[in-house]
């Protein structure tokens, strides 16, 4: 049985005619005849007799058009409830981030999003449709193809991935641009290096390295540093937590690979990073979201703030 049927068996009762209920529906009375005899054929008992020239609805007719009228009712319920749902600016919103956006980014948008909510309660944000989100953070660092399937997860996936990669799988979600962050070399101060104001592969391939575990952006910037060196690298330390990263660099043993922007909560004193030229280092950080969270006012207001704080960051 399908809702609209119901709701013309319904009228049907209510106003003695077909005639009447495709006035009342904006439909032709061909098109209203044609679904009560779809209903019809599900049914064992007669819905509607002939009085006249009119169509009425037999006793078996008014008993399935009152519990259609109860179905309809319910669903206009649901309908409501689930727009209150997509309205509600103070809803729970989940997020996920790689390690180093969440190092960067996560307490600015917490403390956007307290300043958001301080500025509603001050405007008595309560009646006019202010406040903010509350946010439920974790990290998720995963190879680059495995981002995608996180939205089944979290409402809001902060994902990265290397220009030359394939694009994000836009048919099944929503990707929101953030920035479009350089890798750089990752130096002690007192490398021989850190004199220079940018680096070529010829320049750092015969260094020794800390890099990321394979799948990850900086293992793929280093693979083609020796391709364009023309020799191997070598990694001596394999290591995904930036904070360990800049640490290791500061000792000058080794150099490694930082990005530009989202970094700067593990660097220290002792690093300093220079650009690389001669091959592509910039990776994307994009925001990944499934397409009916987007009809969310509270997933939209933190993907904002996210925007926000991330140019903040890179200007």
């Amino acid at each position: 049985m399908e809702l609209h049927q119901l709701q013309m068996l319904r009228e049907l009762g209510e106003l003695g005619s077909v005639k009447a209920v495709a006035e009342t529906l904006s439909v032709t009375p061909s098109a209203v005849s044609q679904q009560i005899s779809l209903l019809q054929r599900q049914v064992d008992t007669p819905l509607t007799r002939k009085d006249g020239r009119n169509l009425v609805l037999t006793e078996a007719g008014r008993v399935l058009a009152d519990a259609g009228a109860d179905v309809i009712n319910a669903m206009a319920t649901a309908k409501a409830a689930i727009g209150t749902y997509q309205q509600e600016r103070n809803g729970s919103v989940s997020v996920s981030g790689f390690h180093s956006a969440g190092q960067a980014l996560f307490a600015p948008l917490v403390r956007q999003l307290a300043a958001m909510r301080e500025s509603g309660a001050a405007g008595d944000g309560a009646s006019s449709g202010g406040g903010a989100p509350a946010v439920r953070l974790s990290d998720e660092d995963v190879a680059q193809h495995d981002f995608p399937a996180l939205t089944a997860r979290y409402d809001l996936v902060l994902a990265h991935r290397m220009d030359h990669s394939p694009a994000w799988p836009d048919s099944k979600i929503r990707v929101i641009p953030l920035a479009h962050e350089p890798l750089d070399i990752a130096l002690s101060v007192d490398h021989p290096l850190a004199a220079k104001a940018e680096l070529s592969p010829e320049d750092v391939v015969a260094y020794p390295w800390v890099a990321s575990r394979s799948g990850y952006s900086p293992a793929d910037v280093l693979t083609a540093v020796g391709a364009v060196a023309s020799r191997p690298v070598n990694v001596v330390h394999r290591i995904n937590d930036y904070s360990t990263v800049a640490a290791l660099v500061s000792t000058g043993d080794v150099i490694g690979l930082l990005p530009r922007y989202t970094s700067s909560p593990a660097l220290n004193p002792g690093v300093t990073l220079r650009p690389l030229t001669g091959i592509s280092t910039r990776r994307r950080i994009d925001l990944l979201v499934r397409p009916e969270n987007l009809k969310r006012s509270s997933v939209m207001l933190v993907a904002e703030a996210l925007q926000q704080v991330m140019a903040d960051m890179v200007h």
